[in-house]
């Protein structure tokens, strides 16, 4: 049996994406479904056996599967999880309902925030206390927590989230508990703070260690549902989940820590946005990612993305920073915009035309899709528009009708006085506004130029708005990968298997506990390198990269900082100082002096070996004509104009197409505008030079 096959799954909300890789030549094959609701695993299997069934090949041929989910995320924000209760130091039951007592918005009267995962009723005091150094005030009574725990199991309770103060200098009662509940309560999940996120901060240890609670049960039962159905048809090769930071996970770590795959599936994005500038010698690099749900842009610098220390989950506004519940868990660092090809375009109190983020989804989906929605949407606008193929949508696997999507525009068409091309126009320009308006803000909020940022556009719907996006915030090109509709998912075949460790130890850089510290890393990279066995990686192909999160004393705010490996001493105390420099300057311009500078979190990623991917060059369709043929389509200036179509994987490397142009695939279409060219590199990309005075714009 042939099992050299690698499959990567992205579960969305509107499709379900699949690339199929063949490593030993280097071809993709791609497929797209739309996701299945309440059970996305359902369409996701037969997704999967469509896409073996078209390509000859069947489960026993995969070696290895990574799959990227919404489940997580899904789960906190429908408020779907386990029945959870949380145990928590006397005198601190009611953290998460106080929270950090800010506004997010200093404007609005009323001010809402996201409930608790844990309602007061679940919340049990523990009588324990130990001091910020980790000593103990008041011992553990585990005949106490026997009581406690039995009660709550009689009543109900599915999880067990632990929360004790200074538990992450001091993790031994959490520990306790925890062996109690394995021991004599087997039936109920249990996380506790100081393995999920032993870091300094009550509130926000507390709500990422009761969502990784909530989610563990229903996290564990997919799993096993998954893993079974997959059994079931003949696979016998690794299967592995995506991580919001950019690593994959074993099931196994999955179940212990569910809450990093809150944001898998952007994190694919970002990572092939980061494969394909190593492929064109490209370090810095703008990800634009458009599906039928949202928009995620994202800054790779360096070559990587940027990945930062914590995410929001269950937004109260879903846009507005600070509505949601705080996650402190690594995770790639991307803007979402509610812009998508599902997003519903509608009238304002004031009569102006807007567009999302309320989105048709895949239930019921835009007008086109003749599934029951009848909300003019985005992708019905960019069918009136010419500039979707309605025999074409998927392959032609899926019909669109152009007349429902006129009629649905017309809704709000005629209230404006407009006609339906002008208010479908209007609808492309407003959502494309949208979305470089969102991404401006994104990158000069890391101090960078967009300017400065050639654009890597996939996703459904990325590479039809993809230009316009560039024009508006100044980039000179954009750069199309082959099959960029379902690109995410091969983003999961680049990822390395990895996992994040971080431990509090407050220090000043003028007064180190050097053997605290050099202690503290050798417990995280000895753990890192066991779960890393465990998930089949070689011991001596496990890479550990360490960092810290300093700030000046009196700074609210950290900053990421690179460290050397080895036992640190105070011989390396210079190349501390001139790290935590380096980075504050870049970040910053200056550094104001005499002021102490403090660690407060010390960090390990342990990393397998990143997949060597190659990919095929040359045409994907040989003997087919490129030129499909013509098709009206709508550019301002111009009106509708008979724009040549050409087929995708027909074209070959070094082709040039003056635009306007439409280049269609199965899973997606990019829209050249007037003035701009595209140029068809060795690995089939379009790189598309942008004329800032032309294009559809004009």
């Amino acid at each position: 049996m042939d099992q050299r096959f690698r499959l990567g799954f992205d579960i969305g909300g509107t499709f379900t994406d699949f690339v199929l890789l063949d490593p030993e030549d280097g071809s993709i094959h791609i497929h797209k479904c739309l996701t299945t609701y309440p059970d996305p695993s359902v369409g996701s299997l037969a997704g999967t056996r469509e896409l073996l069934a078209g390509s000859g090949l069947t489960m026993a041929n995969l070696a290895t599967t990574v799959h990227g989910t919404t489940l997580v995320t899904n789960a906190i924000i429908e408020r779907r999880g386990a029945r959870l209760a949380l145990l928590t130091t006397e005198g601190f039951r009611d953290i998460l309902a106080m929270g950090k007592e800010q506004r997010y918005d200093v404007y609005d009267l009323f001010l809402a925030f996201p409930e608790p995962l844990v309602g007061r009723r679940w919340r049990r005091e523990i009588r324990e206390r130990m001091d910020a150094e980790g000593n103990v005030l008041t011992p553990l009574d585990p005949e106490q927590v026997r009581s406690v725990v039995a009660e709550l199991v009689a009543e109900g309770v599915e999880s067990l989230a632990v929360c004790f103060l200074h538990a992450y200098k001091n993790p031994a009662h959490e520990r306790l508990v925890k062996e109690l509940v394995r021991r004599e309560f087997p039936g109920l999940s249990v996380s506790i703070s100081s393995e999920v996120v032993p870091e300094i901060r009550e509130y926000e240890r507390t709500v990422t260690c009761a969502a990784n609670a909530y989610v563990q049960p229903l996290v564990d039962s997919y799993l096993g549902r998954l893993e079974g159905a997959l059994d079931s048809d003949g696979y016998a090769g690794r299967f592995y989940l995506m991580q919001s930071s950019g690593g994959t996970a074993s099931p196994a770590m999955a179940r212990e820590f569910p809450v990093r795959l809150l944001e898998s599936g952007p994190a694919g994005g970002a990572l092939v946005a980061a494969f394909y500038g190593q492929l064109i010698n490209r370090e810095s690099l703008l990800s634009f990612d458009m599906g039928g749900t949202t928009a995620k842009a994202c800054l790779i610098q360096n070559g990587k993305p940027d990945v930062a220390p914590f995410l929001e989950a269950g937004r109260v506004h879903r846009f507005k920073r600070g509505s949601g519940l705080p996650i402190k868990a690594p995770v790639i660092d991307l803007i979402e915009i509610g812009a998508g090809g599902g997003s519903i375009a509608r009238i304002d109190e004031l009569g102006l035309l807007k567009v999302g983020p309320e989105s048709a989804a895949s239930q019921p989906g835009p007008a086109c899709y003749g599934l029951g929605g009848t909300e003019p949407s985005v992708t019905d606008a960019n069918l009136v528009l010419g500039y979707l193929n309605p025999g074409y949508f998927l392959g032609g696997r899926m019909s669109l009708d152009a007349e429902a999507a006129r009629e649905a525009i017309g809704r709000v068409a005629r209230p404006l006085g407009l006609s339906v091309t002008e208010a479908a126009w209007g609808i492309y320009q407003i959502v494309s506004e949208n979305m470089a308006a969102a991404a401006r803000v994104h990158i000069v909020e890391k101090g960078q130029d967009p300017r400065r940022f050639d654009m890597v556009a996939f996703g459904g719907a990325g590479p039809a708005h993809a230009c316009q996006v560039a024009r508006i915030l100044g980039q000179s090109e954009v750069i199309a990968p082959l099959a960029a509709g379902a690109l995410s998912a091969l983003g999961f075949l680049v990822a390395p298997i990895s996992f994040d460790f971080a431990v509090s130890n407050p220090m000043t850089l003028d007064h180190m506990n050097w053997d605290s510290l050099n202690a503290v890393f050798a417990d995280m990279e000895e753990r890192g390198r066991a779960m890393l066995v465990e998930a089949g990686v070689s011991p001596d192909e496990v890479v550990i990269t360490r960092t810290a999160d300093m700030r000046l004393v009196g700074q609210v705010h950290e900053i990421s900082v690179p460290l050397p490996g080895g036992n640190l001493g105070p011989g390396h105390l210079p190349e501390l100082q001139q790290a935590f420099r380096t980075e504050y300057v870049r970040l910053y311009s200056s550094l104001p002096e005499n002021i102490a500078v403090q660690a407060l979190s010390w960090r390990v990623v342990a990393a397998g070996p990143k997949p060597q991917i190659r990919l095929k060059t040359g045409v994907q369709a040989p003997g087919v004509s490129p030129l499909k043929g013509h098709r009206p389509a709508y550019f301002p200036g111009l009106g509708y104009v008979e724009t040549p179509v050409y087929e995708r994987y027909a074209l070959a490397p070094a082709t040039a197409i003056d635009g306007p142009a439409i280049f269609e695939e199965r899973e997606s279409t990019c829209i050249v505008g007037p003035g701009d060219q595209a140029t068809v590199d060795r690995y089939l990309n379009l790189v598309i030079r942008i004329n800032r005075g032309g294009g559809v714009n004009a």
